[in-house]
């Protein structure tokens, strides 16, 4: 197991955990030079991955991974519910004793002692309830928020290709949902049913000794109900699978529709989602449906059954009285007693749901818990200690579909402190490529090396805390226009922050708003124009310093005063740093050391912009058509 997940399962602060691996990743990032002279690369200490994962596919699994860590509070939860169970058995005893010892044979003198005894037990049963709460229920709480770390932890780790396919709001529901039933494992609930049978173990042992046939006769509605239970539990998991299933998917899209309002009301399509959503809950309707029905059966039967019975041993019970066999107080204190017994057979129902909703909701956290990270099963045992920057591209192919070939064989060499631009039609390839070069992709053939490393075996970490990436439609966070600068690298100073902001003319704007820098932007920064969103992406990676720098169309959303300063700011942002650029407006790429014109997933034509012009070829077509425009 590793030190991260092993201090996470183990009950360190997690806040703590994340604030040294955020300082560990500034630093990485802050002390990485711009140009570094040299290059060099290490065995990474790094342990095997994947250990520790909680497994829940079997009750032996469960046992070993939630259970037997918290023994020691369990033991103490059985230790109060036994105290618990023990002192609920003295009122149906003494209830017997009061009729036939002090009613009937006129003993006045023994209710004090009586009713002392039962005074204690009733404070005892108080004081561990209060108890049991405290211990587990905290503790079931605890672990519920260590789970949810560790999953979002392992799925932030997943690659790309996962995202893709996936709805942000459905796994959020799986994170935040689907462990919470663990509770009933290490809560109350689990440690209830424990002591529910050992009160019911007890109480059957004093029924015996009260009367051996009646005792006999109530163990038959109770057989037949436990096989009833047991059948109807292995029934229900599979529902309660569907359940997590389907509320994560009507999660996933009303995420998306509060997240798209602005396109639904432009398009006028509130109706249309009011559909989709109801249909959704209308689908989760119909499985809870399923399961309170099952459920229902199942406490039915009991009702059923323990009612039968408990009418039986009532109507022999007054039969053997009449014939002088039992006495009234023994046949109360039976009917407590079996009463006592009975209680948690009931609790079994309610109980036994829970404890089967708890491990269908784990199943569905193992199957993301089962999914292979980023880099898993690869070899990437190198750390960059320093990087050049010089990227190489030799035969490389990628494909998403096996078949269906993106790129193919492309080859080429981006020296350190270069800026290599791709242009191309849409869907050509370019953005694909850029994938592959930040290690978010892996070549399905050939390789792409940096510093003479092949990518593919090199720590993600250590190459990715000196990458810097700007998109299209950069991605901002809820919070201050600060928070989102500070990203990249949270540990730097007021004057690196403002440097950045100056940089990227994100204070041209923000002078004019009353907070500034602490400006609050809302959900993906919606109260910025796009060109200041631009700007805040554009200071956040110039404040990240990397050495690596992605621009995904980082002015494609400026309008032309904004693009201007941003090309100034740009200039210096590229200064000896490898730059891949992918541009429609061509006009910005000008200045680049290299064009490469990809077509169909091939490079078409490479070289400068005078080369490709005087080439009169694919390049001359697009820029020529576009100074038209």
């Amino acid at each position: 197991m590793d030190a991260a997940r092993r201090a996470l399962i183990f009950g360190p602060s997690l806040v703590a955990d994340r604030k040294r691996a955020m300082t560990s990743s500034s630093s990485n990032a802050a002390s990485a030079a711009p140009a570094a002279p040299t290059s060099g690369a290490k065995e990474s200490s790094k342990g095997k991955k994947g250990k520790g994962r909680l497994k829940v596919s079997s009750l032996r699994s469960i046992f070993t991974t939630l259970i037997w860590p918290r023994r020691r509070l369990l033991l103490g939860g059985l230790v109060l519910i036994a105290i618990n169970r023990l002192a609920g058995l003295v009122l149906p005893g003494a209830s017997g004793y009061v009729i036939d010892d002090v009613i009937v044979a006129g003993d006045a003198a023994r209710l004090g002692p009586i009713a002392i005894a039962l005074v204690a037990a009733v404070v005892a049963q108080a004081s561990t309830s209060f108890g049991l709460t405290w211990l587990l229920g905290i503790e079931a709480q605890r672990l519920i928020r260590i789970l949810r770390a560790q999953v979002q932890q392992h799925v932030i780790r997943l690659p790309l290709r996962f995202f893709d396919s996936s709805k942000s709001g459905e796994l959020v529901s799986r994170v935040m949902t689907d462990v919470e039933g663990v509770r009933n494992l290490v809560g109350t609930g689990l440690v209830q049913l424990v002591g529910g049978v050992l009160t019911a173990i007890v109480a059957f042992v004093l029924l015996l000794n009260l009367n051996v046939m009646l005792t006999l006769l109530a163990l038959i509605p109770m057989l037949l109900f436990g096989g009833i239970a047991m059948y109807s539990f292995s029934r229900i998991r599979p529902i309660f699978r569907e359940r997590g299933k389907i509320r994560a998917e009507v999660t996933g899209r009303l995420t998306e529709s509060l997240g798209g309002v602005r396109v639904v009301k432009g398009f006028n399509a509130e109706m249309r989602e009011e559909l989709v959503f109801a249909e959704g809950v209308e689908r989760l309707f119909r499985n809870v449906r399923t399961s309170m029905t099952a459920t229902s059966l199942v406490t039915s039967a009991a009702t059923l059954l323990l009612g039968l019975g408990g009418t039986m041993i009532l109507i022999l019970g007054a039969r053997l009285i009449m014939n002088g066999e039992m006495q009234v107080g023994q046949l109360f204190a039976f009917t407590l007693y079996l009463g006592v017994m009975i209680s948690p057979i009931l609790q079994m129902a309610n109980i036994g749901t829970q404890l089967t909703e708890a491990l269908a909701g784990l199943d569905r956290t193992e199957e993301l818990l089962a999914m292979p990270q980023e880099g898993a099963g690869e070899d990437r045992d190198q750390t960059l200690e320093s990087l050049r920057g010089d990227i190489e591209f030799q035969g490389v192919s990628f494909e998403y579909e096996e078949g269906r070939p993106v790129l193919r064989d492309v080859s080429f060499v981006a020296p350190a402190g270069s800026v290599t631009a791709l242009v191309g039609t849409s869907g050509s390839g370019k953005t694909t490529l850029v994938g592959l070069a930040a290690s978010f992709l892996t070549p399905s053939a050939g390789r792409v090396v940096v510093d003479g490393v092949d990518l593919a075996r090199v720590d993600l970490g250590s190459y990715r805390s000196r990458l810097g990436v700007v998109l299209q439609d950069d991605f901002l966070f809820e919070g201050a226009i600060r928070d989102n600068i500070l990203f990249g690298r949270p540990d730097a100073s007021e004057d690196e922050l403002m440097a950045a902001a100056n940089a990227a003319y994100v204070t041209e704007f923000t002078d004019r708003f009353e907070d500034r820098l602490d400006t609050l932007i809302g959900e993906r920064g919606v109260k910025l124009s796009g060109g200041q969103r631009q700007r805040l992406a554009i200071a956040r990676a110039m404040l990240a310093a990397p050495q690596i720098l992605i621009l995904d169309e980082a002015t494609s959303n400026l309008d032309n005063e904004s693009e201007k300063f941003i090309q100034e700011s740009l200039e210096t942002l590229l200064e000896g740093r490898t730059t891949f650029v992918i541009a429609h407006r061509l006009s910005t790429i000008r200045q680049a050391d290299q064009i490469l014109v990809i077509e169909e997933g091939q490079v078409a034509e490479r070289g400068t912009h005078d080369e490709l012009i005087a080439a009169e070829g694919r390049y001359f077509e697009l820029y020529t058509y576009q100074a038209r425009i």
